[in-house]
């Protein structure tokens, strides 16, 4: 706790603010702007180049589009509140890069919350599901759901479909690549280290998180998108590089990407469910698997220096 209080006045020590605009402000400003930008001019401008009939517009104009789009207005917009608030941008979008063992060290996490977060979305929904038949309010918010996801699930369906190596590579880059280093240099870079100049770390993350998952317009899949986003936030802060969080956001879409290519589910995370199932199993599975994350947690908090220091020590006598 002392390394953790110590760590985040270091952050505000090292960072020197060179605008009137507080960091906080700027954080709240940043994330209004990019959501009006990305959100509002993005599909303004997708409905000025290919109108409403987006089925049979060429794909691989889109997957240009989307990433272009990602880099212009959340990228961009990222390194100019960067520069604009902090002197020193490096510090502020925490450009470090990490040792191997620590990259593979967070990923064991990513591999523990990723059938975690499959088993929460399988309880929520299945409880959703069962209030929605006794209630007509539910009834209706879940129609309203419905077809949000299936927006979504269109959406994705379109982008992801390949029929080639070269395709395939491409989609990735588009998916997995570029919103793992746009998305954190905005969300874990700018946003996240900004609140930490007022906040407490941990709440640094969950308010982080929180837009993460918002901006994602995924309805059922919203409390496990700020579950991960809050993770890549420890990740980030922990390791105090950005390049961690970026890792984790890539190998987190890679990998249901592939899924997505060998089984052709069109849902990137699988929100469907079945009443007639045994909800009692997703239960047990979803704590057990809580306890091990809390566990793997609190291991990392109580070793993480250690691990750095003997990674440096393995360095300087190399």
């Amino acid at each position: 706790m002392n390394n953790e209080i110590n760590n985040s006045k270091e952050d505000k020590n090292r960072l020197k603010v060179i605008s009137s605009m507080q960091p906080v402000t700027a954080a709240f400003v940043g994330l209004m702007v990019v959501f009006l930008l990305y959100q509002f001019v993005g599909g303004l401008l997708t409905i000025a180049i290919f109108g409403f009939n987006f089925e049979n517009a060429d794909v691989n104009a889109i997957r240009l589009l989307t990433m272009g789009g990602q880099i212009l207005l959340i990228l961009l917009p990222a390194l100019i509140f960067a520069r604009m608030i902090y002197q020193n941008v490096t510090d502020a979008l925490r450009v470090k890069l990490p040792s191997i063992k620590e990259l593979l060290l967070f990923a064991v996490g990513l591999i523990i919350i990723t059938p975690l977060l499959q088993e929460l979305i399988y309880v929520q929904n299945y409880f959703f599901i069962k209030l929605a038949h006794a209630n007509n309010f539910f009834g209706n918010l879940k129609e309203i759901l419905d077809k949000i996801d299936e927006m979504v699930e269109k959406t994705y369906g379109n982008l992801l479909s390949s029929h080639s190596f070269f395709e395939s590579s491409f989609v990735i880059f588009v998916v997995a690549v570029t919103p793992a280093v746009c998305e954190e240099t905005f969300f874990r870079g700018f946003v996240q280290k900004s609140f930490e100049q007022k906040f407490k770390p941990i709440w640094a993350a969950v308010i982080t998180g929180i837009f993460f998952g918002l901006y994602h317009f995924n309805p059922y899949g919203l409390l496990s998108l700020i579950i991960l986003g809050i993770y890549f936030g420890f990740a980030a802060y922990t390791s105090n590089s950005i390049f961690v969080a970026m890792f984790l956001h890539f190998i987190n879409n890679s990998i249901a990407l592939i899924a997505y290519f060998i089984f052709g589910d069109d849902e990137i995370i699988n929100t469907k469910v079945e009443l007639t199932d045994k909800i009692g199993s997703h239960v047990i599975n979803f704590t057990m698997l809580i306890i091990i994350f809390v566990l793997f947690i609190y291991f990392l908090k109580r070793n993480y220096k250690k691990i750095q220091q003997s990674e440096r020590g393995n360095h300087d006598l190399s």
